[in-house]
């Protein structure tokens, strides 16, 4: 979280949509922080998109479509990849954004076969809030063991992987 994911996506949407590419835009139906249908990054920055609750939904939605935009992948299923990989297949260029891991440090839902079959790969970080590092997790704060916790900056914190060692040593 924090490092700029969502808003290289709409970037990179945006830019797509001024070269007059058809562009479709998913995101899980459960992240409702900042908007029920945009995607929106921390920063307020925002385009409309179709929130869905399957992955299946994205090749049901897509047809005629030269761009698929796919914001928080790591919420969605494991269909994930074989619907990003006929898409592709297909001619359409597919641009993702999630979180790799978890706030155990765990790799997250469909994130990494989706890294192994993409065919170029930004992995963006955000700065650890503690040291100035680049960070390598999204520490979550609160007491809460659910896999899935929805949640800002009260619920989690970027840290470097030494500073969250010593925060797990803490805990």
């Amino acid at each position: 979280m924090f490092s700029g994911k969502t808003e290289e996506l709409i970037r990179r949407l945006r830019r797509a949509k001024f070269a007059k590419q058809k562009v479709e835009i998913f995101k899980p139906a459960i992240d409702v922080r900042y908007s029920e249908e945009d995607v929106v990054s921390h920063d307020q920055n925002h385009i409309l998109s179709t929130p869905i609750d399957s992955s299946a939904s994205i090749l049901l939605l897509s047809s005629d479509i030269d761009v698929v935009g796919i914001d928080e992948a790591q919420f969605f299923d494991m269909g994930l990849v074989d619907v990003c990989n006929e898409l592709a297949n297909r001619g359409v260029r597919v641009i993702i954004a999630g979180l790799d891991m978890d706030y155990r440090g765990i790799p997250f839902g469909p994130m990494p076969a989706l890294c192994a079959i993409a065919d170029d790969v930004t992995k963006v970080h955000a700065i650890c809030v503690r040291c100035g590092s680049l960070a390598y997790v999204s520490h979550r704060k609160v007491q809460n063991d659910k896999r899935v916790l929805l949640g800002e900056t009260a619920e989690y914190e970027p840290l470097c992987r030494e500073c969250y060692r010593e925060v797990m040593n803490e805990e």
